[in-house]
């Protein structure tokens, strides 16, 4: 074993008893291919590639079922996708930074500008953003300025775009609060049906009239208001009006909005949300117009659904050719009537190839007379056949605590949790060891406390990093500065943090369940009722009048098995085993300062009511090769010496000397499928008992 795992959180505890071996993996980006299982089952997979792929009338059927039911608004439960790291890397699509779509010079003069807007109170400044003759583009520019300055308004003079203040924002801001005007404005910009936005409570009820008078004033075709008592306090509540959002808008707009392309894109050392930013880039579209079922590793070859607004297929089939040279092919390209939505899958295949193949030291004493590449076969089969039959500890892998050693997410979250606002934003910036620019920029901000310095140093590409600057600089670095960069962050964004550290401590819970209550259901535990224990439903989430509390009895007869235990993330609707394991987590929880915690951080917006995940999973259609090379061992599908394709993955360059030298060393490849939110590196960790 690694002794890293106080930084993984992946504690050292096992189902089966087997001896397992090293081995390494994504030595080379085809050592890791990742396919989407869709929510019918079918692998998303190019026709090329698989021949029994679903043809594309098949296809558009089942991406529209998928869909069904599905909201353009992400939720705050991420459609986690297992090693593809779905939590650790989720700067929300809505985070699109103005200096990709500005360019850098007028990206900073905006800021600026804002800034003197603010500081001199005046409405009557404008600043021209330059000429955009693509209207795509100009759009763009539009939805991301409101996005980000919601009090701002923008003024298309073809082809020049200028910028002022918006007088509808400046008069709602004298009658509540800046933060409720700017959170209205992204409300009102939103225009997601059904949906509402309250105000904080008001018991001057000739104030409530005044704010009443003007939302009816100024946007009565829009948005119906209401004013709702509440514990004896008087709020006002705004509502979409049904038809608003098409009397807001032209029919050639709404022609545009309605424009959905579904596609599978197979991309290469790439992560999912830089794909989808550079596409977007090119398209003249946000990133939020894409939407996905799932988030896909960086170093893998992953398949996935996508479906993006406002662009034809037409139009994206010209774009193939230029985003294939980034990496990103696109196939299956078609028309649907809806996006999709985050978690809709049933899980991911995975094709893996494991490396340097040798046994553990404590095994290297066989019997006289073994061959060695005879007992390294024998160590393989009895390792993936033991983990086939039993499965593995479900725990959740070291992506979903960030890819950041010196300070992990969940340390962070905990501070959030605390409502300890400057902590947590300290922690953020936490550099790791070196001089990288984004860790010299971090290191700036602990030792100034310079927002605007460190916003010039950072790269980029650090999109929540400069979101928060942007908003520390604004704000101060002070309790309510910090408050307020943490809101700048989209919500899926800023409740990742607390989610991780939700998982560690679930990882705990299930480490210590197996050390001192074995293997054995017991008296107290907490089960899934229905026949197939293993299967969450599409959020992830099992409720709890689902879930079962085992009797004493029933732990006598035997009547539930281990894989229908289940075990609950820390949150405010869960219940807690009623054994041992209610105490441990009480007593955990009281360890870190929460034995008081609601799992609710209203200032941030946070609500966290916690989930049921299964103790173990089990791998499905589970395959192996063990190729060896003077000899040829293997389960499942024969062995065959394989080719050694692909780029290696530090450099991008295939060195012929280390190809010949992988090829004298054995290797292991496996292909089986895992649901959602499972990982396949904790899957190869039960297998070879340590990390890969």
């Amino acid at each position: 074993m690694k002794e890293d795992s106080e930084a993984t959180y992946v504690p050292k505890c096992f189902i089966a008893d087997h001896q397992g071996f090293f081995g390494t993996i994504k030595n080379f980006i085809s050592d890791f291919i990742v396919t989407e299982i869709d929510i019918n089952g079918q692998y998303v997979k190019t026709t090329a590639d698989t021949p029994s792929c679903a043809s594309s009338d098949k296809f558009n059927e089942t991406i529209a079922d998928s869909m069904e039911n599905s909201h353009q608004v992400v939720s705050q439960e991420t459609g986690d996708s297992g090693d593809c790291g779905a939590d650790a890397t989720i700067p929300s699509p809505y985070s699109f930074d103005l200096s990709v779509i500005l360019g850098q010079a007028v990206s900073e003069e905006l800021e600026q500008f804002v800034l003197t807007l603010k500081d001199e109170n005046t409405s009557k400044q404008e600043l021209s953003l330059g000429n955009f003759s693509d209207k795509h583009h100009r759009a763009n520019v539009h939805r991301a300025i409101r996005h980000r300055f919601p009090f701002l308004m923008t003024v298309t003079i073809q082809p020049e775009i200028r910028v002022r203040e918006d007088p509808d924002y400046r008069e709602l801001s004298q009658l509540v609060s800046e933060d409720e005007a700017e959170d209205f404005f992204r409300f009102i910009d939103a225009k997601v049906r059904g949906s509402s936005y309250t105000f904080g409570p008001d018991d001057n009820k000739d104030h409530r009239t005044a704010v009443h008078h003007f939302l009816s004033r100024r946007f009565g075709k829009l948005v119906e208001t209401k004013s709702f008592s509440d514990q004896g306090k008087t709020a006002i509540t705004v509502r979409l009006r049904e038809q608003g959002r098409q009397k807001k808008r032209t029919t050639e707009e709404r022609k545009e909005e309605e424009v959905y392309t579904a596609f599978t894109l197979c991309k290469e050392n790439l992560e999912t949300l830089e794909a989808i930013s550079y596409m977007a880039a090119a398209l003249g579209v946000l990133p939020s117009d894409f939407t996905y079922a799932g988030i896909k590793d960086k170093r893998a070859i992953t398949y996935q659904s996508m479906v993006v607004k406002k662009v034809s297929p037409e139009r994206l089939k010209e774009k193939a050719g230029e985003f294939e040279r980034r990496g990103m092919r696109l196939s299956q390209i078609l028309s649907v009537s809806e996006p999709l939505r985050l978690g809709r899958l049933q899980g991911n295949h995975f094709d893996l190839v494991v490396r340097d193949l040798r046994p553990h030291s404590n095994s290297d004493t066989h019997s006289p007379g073994v061959n060695t590449h005879t007992h390294l076969a024998a160590l393989v089969e009895e390792a993936v056949e033991n983990v086939k039959a039993r499965g593995f500890v479900n725990y959740y892998g070291p992506q979903r605590f960030g890819t950041v050693q010196s300070v992990q997410s969940d340390r962070v979250g905990l501070a959030l949790l605390k409502e300890d606002m400057v902590g947590a934003v300290r922690l953020f910036f936490t550099p790791e060891e070196g001089e990288d620019p984004q860790s010299q920029a971090k290191r700036h901000f602990l030792q100034t406390d310079n927002a605007k310095e460190c916003l010039a140093l950072m790269p980029l590409s650090k999109v929540r990093e400069r979101l928060m600057l942007r908003a520390l600089n604004r704000y101060g670095t002070g309790p309510d500065g910090c408050a307020q960069a943490w809101l700048s962050l989209p919500h899926s964004t800023r409740v990742f943090y607390p989610h991780a550290y939700c998982s560690r401590v679930w990882n705990e819970a299930v480490a210590h369940r197996l050390t001192t209550l074995g293997h054995r259901v017991r008296k107290g535990d907490l089960v899934w009722m229905q026949e197939e224990p293993n299967k969450l439903d599409d959020s992830g989430l099992m409720s709890s009048p689902q879930i079962h509390v085992v009797t004493e009895q029933e732990e006598l007869e035997g009547v539930y098995t281990l894989g229908q235990i289940l075990l609950p993330m820390p949150g405010n609707t869960v219940k807690y085993p009623e054994n041992s394991m209610g105490t441990w987590f009480k007593e955990r929880l009281a360890r870190d300062e929460l034995d008081n915690c609601r799992f609710r951080v209203s200032s941030l917006k946070l609500n966290v009511p916690g989930c049921y995940r299964p103790l173990l999973a089990c791998p499905q259609n589970l395959h192996y090769q063990l190729n060896l090379p003077s000899s040829r061992a293997g389960g499942g599908r024969g062995g065959e010496k394989e080719a050694f394709a692909g780029r290696s993955m530090s450099d991008g360059r295939l060195n012929e000397a280390t190809v010949e030298e992988k090829q004298d060393s054995p290797t292991l490849s496996l292909n089986f499928d895992l649901d959602s939110s499972c990982y396949a590196t904790i899957c190869l960790r039960e297998i070879m008992k340590c990390d890969p």
